[in-house]
């Protein structure tokens, strides 16, 4: 910050702010009953600069915000000034820890440095690429409702249709909390690389940090990730939430040494309603301590239900349990793949982020001329290629395309996930130490080979996290049995510091995703004799293993693998590794003859429910097996709503497929074609360029979808029912007749 010219001179505006930001933070912020306290803070001037210094960011735009409504007429100059002194921060300091006042403010302050990055083991630099701090890249993650029935029909309880149909984002829902009881316990699922702990971490950092929207709760958050207390809460008597805060979780925040709660402290907090509780990660619990760990998250909720629950899991662990043993959260949410607009600000952001760090003078016009330009190079690839948009869906993934990009500019992107994987761990192995210089282990040894091993042996034993000393005796053998004579803790040591590969926590260490375990599993079972390949037919519906048979399939000839799934009635999956093949890559003749063969006898697996339903009668079983079978073709999960794309983009064969069979026996009464039909016959009613939405409320009229001129979507089960009624799909909250539109109908 720049000085006063003299002792008279007031210090410019954007200092000014900063002191009061700190201060006022520092207090927990502006209440309706300290105004007068707020406005003292002007008439001092004894606050040191340099603390101003390391808080200015986290919560200048709460501060400012405060002020506008009495500075009006300096709403342009207080935000100008709030941008230009929210670069003054990177991160919570323990300076700014140490200076907080009061208990709870301190608390906060060390759970938003704990989650204040992307991975909270620091900034590493090698060849220009860095791990940024969240709040810099961070891009607000869509979210879904779960739906509770095939097409979406039925809304869930207590939730507004017209507020479904919106696209929602967890700060909207956390706005809507007196409105909408039921928000107070949310599930977020997806499926790994969506974000899910990214978004807890975004929550608590922002809340922790008083940088919440205004309309949002002020909220105490407590981040708790399961696995770190699996043992703990699967125990005959567990520890209660309170205490569980208490003596475990704020023990073990950075900068939390010396804090030692008040008595009844986290008790008070949560029974009157002020807290944010966060579970991280159902699914990464062990299957047979779930039932125990779910009983108890669920006295949690009923014994502090003012306080607000969010958990996040993958899909089948949070469905799949026991009615007994079942998660009581009202409100089920589904993280949607990332859009154009996401992929464009994260990219933006992410390169921006990049050259900034790497260069001395950041903000300089040349600087961001680079990461606009290669921002815009990275996206142009990306849009141009179906097969990149479709990776580019998973947020993890998107991240490591731009590593990939960046470090090897010019170069052509990895199209297919196992291509992506295979390039991050040579870069990660090899790559990183060369352009080094450095003679490490990992260039000398079989490092690949190595952590493929530990890999699988974590997959076996169900494990995303081992324990060092469990960990280096598997590598000491490891080496033995590969005749390598350097030391397992040297070798370790290097994978973590090194490749980045390997993360330590505590006296843990865990793959730096779980991706990258199941990818190196996959290319130890794919490169190791071809009846090793049994090793996945016992799991072939085990919901742990599903990446990893993905990913397996995608490297080798599936045909046996897809064959047993079949034997197994686990056809979704035998599609899905159909779908993994390279559809750019010529095969050799043999080999696409049985894949051709395989591809017929999969779909007429798939379809032989749906054909039953429809030669019966049951029309509404029919209608749910559609979205069930459609929902999956796209690689989605039952529960989660369709994107318009995807629908348009359909395949050809499976749409036909399902269509002939409705109009089979429906006898040319119900089929996406007749409705199709319908519509177009709708159309020449209108002028040409002109009638889409008359021409699609026309066809909702005689389809039976409108009643009084507004779309209801009351469907009936019936062959009387009006012709084209049947099968329903919605998108993302609303009827936008995108299969309507697919050329292949």
């Amino acid at each position: 910050m720049s000085q006063p010219n003299s002792p008279n001179e007031k210090p410019p505006l954007n200092e000014q702010i900063a002191d009061i930001a700190l201060r006022v933070i520092m207090a927990g912020g502006v209440t309706g009953g300290g105004i007068g306290a707020f406005w003292s803070l002007f008439r001092e001037s004894d606050i040191p600069k340099a603390i101003a210094s390391a808080a200015i960011g986290l919560g200048i735009s709460y501060a400012a915000k405060m002020l506008t409504p009495i500075h009006k007429g300096n709403e342009r100059r207080l935000e100008e000034a709030g941008k230009a002194v929210d670069a003054g921060i990177d991160w919570v300091t323990d300076q700014v820890i140490a200076k907080a006042t009061g208990f709870e403010n301190k608390y906060r302050l060390c759970q938003a440095s704990a989650c204040q990055r992307l991975r909270s083991e620091g900034v590493a630099q090698y060849d220009r690429i860095l791990i940024p701090l969240l709040r810099d890249v961070y891009v607000p993650l869509a979210l879904d409702f779960n739906a509770t029935s095939a097409g979406f029909r039925d809304f869930q309880d207590g939730h507004d249709k017209h507020e479904i149909k919106q696209d929602l984002d967890i700060w909207k829902i956390l706005a809507n909390l007196d409105r909408n009881p039921s928000f107070r316990q949310l599930a977020i699922l997806a499926w790994g690389g969506y974000g899910k702990t990214t978004l807890l971490k975004h929550i608590a950092y922002r809340c922790g940090t008083n940088n919440h929207p205004k309309n949002v709760p002020g909220l105490t958050p407590v981040l708790l990730v399961l696995r770190d207390y699996r043992e703990l809460l699967s125990q005959h008597n567990p520890p209660d939430l309170a205490e569980l805060i208490t003596q475990h979780h704020v023990l073990n925040l950075p900068g939390a040494a010396d804090l030692k709660p008040p008595d009844g402290w986290a008790k008070a907090m949560l029974k009157r309603g002020d807290a944010i509780v966060m579970f991280d990660g159902f699914d990464e619990i062990g299957k047979a301590q779930r039932p125990a760990v779910a009983r108890w998250i669920n006295r949690q909720m009923k014994r502090y239900g003012k306080s607000v629950f969010i958990l996040t899991s993958r899909p089948k662990a949070y469905k799949q349990m026991d009615a007994a043993d079942r998660l009581e959260f009202p409100t089920a949410l589904w993280v949607r793949d990332f859009d154009a607009q996401q992929r464009k600000d994260f990219v933006e952001k992410w390169y921006r982020c990049q050259e900034r760090y790497t260069n001395i003078e950041p903000d300089t016009p040349d600087v961001e001329q680079v990461a606009v330009r290669s921002a815009a190079d990275l996206l142009g690839q990306i849009e141009a290629r179906q097969e990149l948009k479709d990776l580019a869906k998973n947020p993890l993934l998107l991240n490591m395309i731009a590593t990939f990009h960046r470090r090897n500019p010019g170069a052509k992107l990895p199209r297919r996930r196992v291509e992506l994987y295979r390039e991050i761990f040579q870069l990660q192995l090899r790559d990183r130490p060369k352009a080094r210089t450095l003679d490490t282990l990992l260039t000398e040894c079989e490092a690949q080979t190595i952590l493929q091993r530990i890999a699988i042996g974590m997959m076996n034993k169900r494990w995303e996290r081992i324990h060092q000393p469990i960990l280096l005796q598997a590598l000491q053998t490891i080496l033995e049995n590969l005749g390598e004579t350097v030391e397992a803790a040297e070798l370790l040591e290097q994978i973590e510091q090194v490749s980045e590969l390997l993360i330590k926590q505590d006296d843990e260490y865990e793959f730096a995703h779980l991706s990258f375990q199941e990818y190196l599993a996959s290319v130890y079972i794919a490169q190791s004799p071809q009846n090793r390949e049994q090793l996945l037919y016992k799991h072939l519906e085990d919901d742990w293993w599903k990446p990893t048979i993905l990913l397996y399939a995608a490297q080798t000839n599936p045909t046996r693998l897809i064959q047993e799934a079949l034997k197994r009635e686990a056809t979704d999956l035998a599609y899905q590794c159909l779908q993994e093949l390279p559809k750019t890559r010529r095969l050799v003749p043999e080999l696409e003859a049985q894949i051709t063969a395989l591809k017929q006898t999969v779909q007429t697996s798939r379809y032989t429910q749906l054909e039953s339903y429809l030669k019966n009668g049951q029309w509404k079983e029919a209608d749910e097996e559609t979205y069930r079978l459609m929902i999956t073709t796209v690689g989605k999960d039952v529960g989660q709503w369709f994107e318009e794309e995807e629908l348009l983009n359909f395949p050809c064969e499976e749409l036909l497929a399902i269509d002939g069979l409705w109009v089979k026996y429906s006898n040319g009464k119900f089929g996406f074609s007749v409705q199709k039909d319908i519509y177009l016959d709708g159309c020449s009613y209108f002028p040409a360029g002109k009638y889409y939405e008359e021409a699609l409320e026309r066809f909702g009229d005689r389809v039976g979808w409108r009643e009084d001129e507004q779309w209801e979507f009351s469907m009936k089960y019936d062959i009387s029912s009006p012709k084209g009624h049947l099968p329903f799909v919605m998108v993302v909250g609303e009827f936008r007749g995108s299969l309507l539109s697919h050329p292949d109908l």
